[in-house]
């Protein structure tokens, strides 16, 4: 092989396979000498790739962990099974991973030849995933297009479908995508309501990337998700409150059953107290903690008292008779 950008690429391929290559092995392979195959690991280290070696009669090269991460270089059955199980990832919101399951979705469909996305479309096609929740899915495409917006900051149009069944269309300013676990939302500044707006993605039809670049303009709770959470507590009428709950329980047992964000303080061996600013409607926090099958008692807030009181007599009117 002749070509020596080819031959590197290739080189870099085989070494990115985890185990230990001799260097006649790797020249038997590139069909070059193994001199050629020690220049050519020099390269690669050169361009910033750790390559080990090792002495001997049985010693070898291999690809090891560095500092950052070097380019993947997969065979078509590889890109296929990765883009699969992004789109999987993506589309279903697994919570943890799906905004880096979207950018790295975006980057690979980017650059898949043709015959392996319709690969990866005929599998996904072919397959019904068991899902959870409300059953509302993401369209993989309609995420990687809007993630590429997002990254370009390229003003995008679309069809958009409210709670009501109201169709719209709209041209924004894309400015993050969030997952709540359950649901993909866009963040964008909507050019035509002149304001910022959320947007259920699986209610978005026909993203179109206009090509038109924008100039990010300053969110104003500066940070997508607390943006995000904000407008979906207006949407629920739900009110900030001061939570202030006693568990009959150590601290730790409690905050293993609790948001991270809400973390009680040790009050004795085995009670513990909590006391946080939450933004969540009453109905969720009486559920909550009565999920949490532990003792309790509310002290505040009264709308909160009151509810767990009702819902109480309720349930107990429930198992009568």
């Amino acid at each position: 092989m002749t070509d020596t950008p080819a031959r590197l690429l290739n080189l870099l391929s085989l070494l990115q396979t985890p185990r230990e290559w001799p260097g006649s092995e790797l020249a038997e392979r590139l069909s070059v000498s193994p001199r050629t195959i020690r220049r050519d690991i020099d390269r690669l280290r050169g361009l910033g790739y750790p390559v080990e070696s090792s002495r001997g009669a049985v010693g070898g090269y291999r690809l090891v962990a560095g500092t950052a991460m070097p380019p993947l270089l997969l065979d078509d059955e590889e890109a296929v099974a990765i883009a699969v199980g992004l789109r999987a990832g993506a589309g279903h919101a697994i919570e943890g991973v799906e905004e880096a399951s979207v950018r790295a979705l975006a980057k690979l469909e980017q650059v898949l030849p043709s015959r392996l996305r319709h690969r990866v479309s005929t599998l996904q096609n072919a397959t019904i995933p068991l899902t959870r929740g409300d059953g509302a899915t993401v369209a993989p495409q309609t995420l990687t297009a809007l993630a590429g917006a997002v990254t370009g900051q390229e003003k995008l149009r679309f069809g958009y479908r409210a709670g009501d069944g109201t169709e719209s269309r709209r041209l924004v300013e894309p400015y993050r995508l969030v997952s709540t676990g359950r649901r993909w939302y866009l963040v964008a500044y909507d050019l035509g309501r002149e304001d910022w707006r959320t947007f259920r993605v699986d209610r978005v039809t026909e993203p179109f990337p206009t090509g038109a670049r924008f100039a990010p303009r300053e969110l104003p709770a500066g940070d997508a998700a607390a943006y995000m959470a904000r407008s979906m507590a207006r949407a629920r009428g739900e009110v900030e409150v001061e939570l202030d709950v006693e568990f009959a329980a150590p601290a730790e047992f409690v905050v293993a059953r609790l948001p991270a964000h809400l973390v009680p303080v040790a009050t004795g061996p085995d009670r513990c107290r909590l006391r946080a600013r939450v933004t969540d409607s009453v109905e969720w926090l009486a559920v909550r903690l009565a999920l949490m099958d532990v003792e309790l008692v509310v002290r505040a807030p009264d709308p909160l008292i009151a509810y767990m009181r009702d819902l109480s007599e309720r349930l107990a009117a429930a198992t009568r008779g």
